[in-house]
């Protein structure tokens, strides 16, 4: 492998695994810091898939052909395996590596870091967020609410938009809980809210028949969308154009994008348990941008909490482009 010559801006990659979460963080960061990176997504070969990422002997190895080609100037790593492959370049071609999420390694090993609060990591290469990083800015806001009000016209006011996790070997969203989730927002829409719910990549095939099965409810069904995973996913247009913001609680990503509007954010707690992503909730309970879902549709004054740009304006000044 060899190193491209210097260019402006700089030369990028995205180190990631193929999970939208960190992709969107990852994404969203490099938009921001003026980055237009190529994202290597990392498939581990085997044996290595079945080994935690720190204890692999060679790096670079275990991810095979991932890394063809012309070596970039900085690489972005976000998770556990893009921050054991971000500081193998590092070390071994000089490569400038920045880190999205505590790394799990010795901080010393990245150029930069940037870490969430609640991800519990400071140090003079760290720059703190409270939120995890996103691609939520007024500008891709306005343009989304500019595509999808007219197709969501039909949904009565206030319009509650529903952002839907899965399961995640922390948290359990079954069809139980799918169903639960739906039967709550079913009475909202019995009440006169609209109801609109974009399911993710990690929800179930199970959960989403629940969901459907519940929203079919007879004084809800004309006040209800539920996303097929059919054309365009509205995902952004349901964040611009909520009066409200109904978030599982098993994606901190999901919970700061939302955070990043202006709507206010009810979060939906599920079985299982992290003690980072609990935390998370809990700081954005703490300082009144959230509130906990109890089945009441529940309206007060927010502000917008992201940190996105500082975060990218100043990574831009430490690596001096």
């Amino acid at each position: 492998m060899t190193r491209t010559p210097p260019a402006s801006p700089p030369s990028s990659w995205i180190l990631s695994e193929s999970y939208a979460g960190l992709m969107a963080q990852a994404r969203g960061l490099a938009e921001a810091a003026s980055l237009t990176p190529e994202s290597r997504l990392l498939a581990p070969r085997a044996p290595w898939r079945f080994v935690t990422a720190r204890l692999w002997p060679a790096p670079l190895a275990a991810v095979g052909d991932t890394l063809a080609g012309p070596l970039p100037e900085i690489v972005i790593g976000c998770g556990g395996v893009g921050a054991v492959i971000g500081a193998a370049l590092r070390r071994r071609h000089g490569v400038r590596a920045v880190q999205i999420q505590h790394p799990r390694l010795d901080p010393r090993r990245f150029d930069v870091i940037l870490a969430a609060s609640h991800d519990d990591l400071t140090g003079p290469n760290v720059i703190v967020t409270r939120t995890a990083l996103h691609g939520v800015t007024q500008a891709r806001l306005a343009a989304e609410a500019a595509i999808w009000r007219p197709r969501l016209a039909h949904l009565p006011r206030p319009l509650v938009a529903v952002l839907v996790g899965g399961s995640n070997g922390r948290f359990r969203l079954g069809t139980l809980e799918a169903e639960a989730l739906g039967v709550r927002l079913a009475a909202l829409a019995a009440d006169g809210a609209g109801i609109a719910v974009t399911p993710s990549r990690r929800t179930s095939r199970a959960a989403q028949m629940a969901l459907a099965l519940a929203l079919a409810r007879p004084r809800a069904a004309g006040a209800a969308y539920l996303w097929d995973g059919g054309g365009e996913n509205p995902y952004f247009g349901l964040l611009a154009l909520a009066d409200v913001i109904v978030a599982t609680e098993d994606s901190v990503s999901m919970m700061s994008e939302a955070a990043a509007t202006a709507a206010p954010l009810l979060i939906t707690r599920l079985p299982g348990h992290s003690r980072r992503i609990r935390d998370f909730s809990a700081g954005l309970i703490a300082s009144g941008r959230a509130r906990d879902f109890t089945g009441r549709l529940e309206v007060w004054p927010t502000a917008p909490i992201d940190d996105t740009e500082a975060a990218a304006a100043e990574l831009r000044r430490r690596l001096g482009y």
